[in-house]
């Protein structure tokens, strides 16, 4: 049944079913602009963009999709969710400007008569006189047989009984949801072939719910059984677990199933953070397609696989979506990734260089979960400014600690030419408390004066995380001599305690400097 030769329409659900997600309620003029990019950028065939006499704002927000529908010629791609009430649904969807109804009617026995409290008989003359009035006010009518996927399971006869009245209806396209996601490919499959084996010149079209997380496997298999389209939402919004997504929908249907379908996927991010910024529902970074972390490889050897011969790469290449592959900076990244970092950011390293950056990335890589390309020149910045061959100052260990309503205190042990010094004070500041206990080991113990602190400086880089690298440069006084040292970590505290240490280390290597020149 697929091949390149089948075309599948896509109907967005979105303004619609997706408008269902607990919590989510688009104003007017959200909805307008959904569907804009919907219909205008997107390309999907139709949209789907209200349920019929929900409300006074419902009604003006359909009224001006229809109208900037109507203005550039896409006015049957727009339709609207109506019931079996008479007349009342398509008049309020013809006082909108609309021209196409999907009327919901029952697909199971069960829902029929608990819900309905009707006979089929009776449930079939009414769709039949919505159906009729509908025609006579110039509207198309789709038909969604609600509760198909049950009516199938459990009420097969009921499914037949509803088709063989409704076929010569007039009816555009019957439409079969899994309303309660019940469904799993195997049966997705054999009930929609049922479907179109018995009334082959019938369009059918899928609407799939994701309750077991199956929407997207499910819809895969009712195009490989007849169906003519599916129903998405964007970023899988929906009722309960949502329906199938958009994104995923596309990439199946284009690298799988091998058909035509009308989406401009370099446009699918762009929705998605609409819709996202809209309904207040961000979506996983892990989501495919569209997801923050979907295109980041974080293990050294794909990196390297990736250099040599794209070895970790697939179909699915970033650039497909206006997105490049990234490569993340952390303790499992190795020498490839960080290679490839530099070069992103113009940064031309020796090995030398390289491998002391890697070294200094594994280590902040053990402190917090991601180091990103924006902290990389920081990072090198750092290694390569105040990378020493030997450190006669070592910070055996510390502690600072805060409590509210006492000073900070600082504990300290160091190590200075190969002996090691104690010391503890208070502060004004955990860094205050810190450099007092320091100037305490140089006084009393060495008694040698301590530089002077003349200007702290912080920078962190862009992004707004508050797992972000912090950069602390700090200017020392000593004498007639200035001393400019930087530190980076995710704690401000522990970046301007490597700044020091650092810069007591400059200064002793200056003075056993100035000694060997003297000897």
């Amino acid at each position: 049944m697929v091949g390149k030769d089948r075309e599948i329409e896509i109907m967005d659900c979105t303004l619609r079913d997706g408008e269902q997600t607990n919590g989510v309620s688009f104003l007017p003029h959200e909805k307008l602009m959904i569907a804009r990019y919907l219909l205008s950028e997107v390309g999907v065939d139709r949209i789907e963009v209200a349920s019929a006499r929900v409300s006074e704002g419902e009604k003006d927000a359909v009224s001006m999709v229809c109208n900037y529908a109507r203005q550039h010629g896409m006015l049957n791609r727009v339709e609207v969710l109506g019931f079996v009430d008479g007349e009342k649904s398509v008049d309020w969807i013809t006082e909108c400007g609309c021209k196409t109804i999907n009327l919901l009617a029952k697909g199971s026995l069960k829902h029929c008569q608990c819900q309905l409290k009707k006979t089929p008989e009776k449930h079939i003359d009414d769709i039949k006189a919505v159906i009729a009035y509908a025609h006579s006010k110039g509207m198309d009518v789709n038909l969604y047989l609600e509760d198909w996927s049950q009516g199938m399971r459990d009420s097969r006869d009921y499914v037949w009984a509803m088709m063989d009245a409704l076929k010569d209806e007039g009816i555009v396209r019957f439409l079969l949801p899994d309303t309660l996601g019940i469904l799993n490919p195997l049966n997705s499959y054999e009930y929609t072939r049922a479907m179109t084996d018995r009334y082959p010149d019938t369009k059918f079209e899928f609407h799939a719910h994701n309750d077991y997380d199956m929407a997207v496997g499910n819809s895969l298999m009712a195009v490989e059984a007849g169906c003519s389209g599916l129903h998405v939402t964007v970023n899988g919004l929906g009722e309960r677990c949502g329906n199938a997504p958009l994104s995923s929908i596309h990439v199946m249907l284009k690298d799988q199933m091998h058909v035509k379908e009308h989406i401009d996927e370099t446009t699918l991010m762009e929705i998605s953070n609409i819709v996202a910024g809209y309904s207040g529902i961000g979506y996983s970074p892990n989501t495919p397609v569209i997801g923050e972390n979907v295109f980041t490889q974080v293990a050294g050897v794909h990196a390297d696989g990736d250099n040599k011969a794209h070895l970790y790469s697939n179909a699915l290449v970033p650039e497909r979506f206006g997105r490049h592959r990234e490569f993340a900076l952390g303790k499992n990244s190795g020498k490839a990734n960080i290679v490839r970092n530099l070069e992103d950011i113009g940064l031309e390293l020796t090995k030398e260089q390289t491998k002391a950056v890697t070294q200094r990335i594994t280590e902040l890589g053990d402190k917090k979960q991601l180091v990103t390309q924006d902290d990389l020149p920081y990072i090198v910045s750092d290694v390569l400014k105040h990378s020493s061959p030997e450190q006669t100052v070592k910070l055996v260990s510390y502690m600072v600690s805060t409590s509210y309503g006492l000073k900070p205190i600082a504990s300290l042990k160091v190590s200075i030419n190969g002996k090691e010094y104690e010391a503890d004070s208070t502060g004004d500041g955990q860094y205050d408390a810190f450099v007092k206990a320091l100037r305490k080991i140089y006084k009393e113990k060495l008694n040698r004066t301590f530089p002077l602190l003349q200007n702290y400086a912080v920078t962190i880089p862009p992004g707004g995380r508050t797992d972000a690298l912090v950069q602390t440069v700090i200017t020392w006084n000593d004498g007639e001599k200035q001393w400019r040292t930087r530190g980076l970590d995710a704690d401000q505290t522990e970046a301007a305690i490597q700044a020091t240490i650092k810069m007591l280390n400059m200064i002793e290597e200056a003075e056993n400097a100035s000694l060997r020149n003297k000897e």
